[in-house]
């Protein structure tokens, strides 16, 4: 028996040392998660909290046949994705309309870009757009999978990521011409 199954096998038995342990492993990761999905680290950790009382409330239907971690995230996930759904604030934003863009780019640019300011730029997405380029992008599901938890049909999700890919790609390349701009006007 694993670390993990043990550790489920003692939260199901309402060991509270247990229940904390399983949140502490986890939290600040799925924390990180919830936030690529909202606007705000307040409505981050609200959905954190939210999402750790399904997984303790569901606990009892993991099989221990995948990673701990990723049944958790899914979780996650589909916790954020129903916070934007019913947030108020966020349901115009999470619209899927059809919106007028700048010109489509198929150029990869060759950007030194940390992490962290990528990550910065997808939060900045309108948020039907940041949503679906974190399912597809991030999470790895299909755009029919997207399409089914969204309440939307595939060829819309496909669009709303393109759309993000592309918009990214637009904000990437002004950052490198920035930079350059200011390397040579430190020169």
């Amino acid at each position: 028996m694993t670390d993990y199954q043990q550790l489920v096998k003692d939260c199901l038995k309402g060991k509270v040392l247990a229940q904390q342990k399983l949140y502490e492993l986890f939290a600040e990761q799925m924390l990180a998660v919830c936030y690529r999905y909202t606007k705000s680290l307040a409505d981050a950790e609200d959905v954190l909290q939210e999402g750790f009382v399904k997984v303790f409330k569901c606990l009892h239907q993991y099989r221990s046949e995948g990673e701990l971690g990723a049944w958790i995230r899914r979780i996650m996930v589909n916790t954020a994705i129903n916070y934007l759904k019913q947030n108020s604030k966020y349901q115009y934003d999470l619209s899927f309309t059809e919106l007028t863009l700048h010109p489509v780019s198929e150029d990869n640019p060759q950007v030194h870009m940390q992490a962290k300011e990528l990550a910065n730029l997808v939060r900045q997405l309108p948020t039907g757009y940041q949503t679906v380029f974190n399912m597809h992008a991030v999470e790895g599901y299909t755009h029919v999978e997207i399409g089914e938890i969204l309440g939307i049909n595939e060829g819309t999700s496909r669009s709303q990521y393109m759309r993000a890919r592309n918009l990214l790609i637009n904000w990437i390349e002004r950052h490198s011409v920035e930079a350059k701009l200011g390397q040579y006007a430190g020169k």
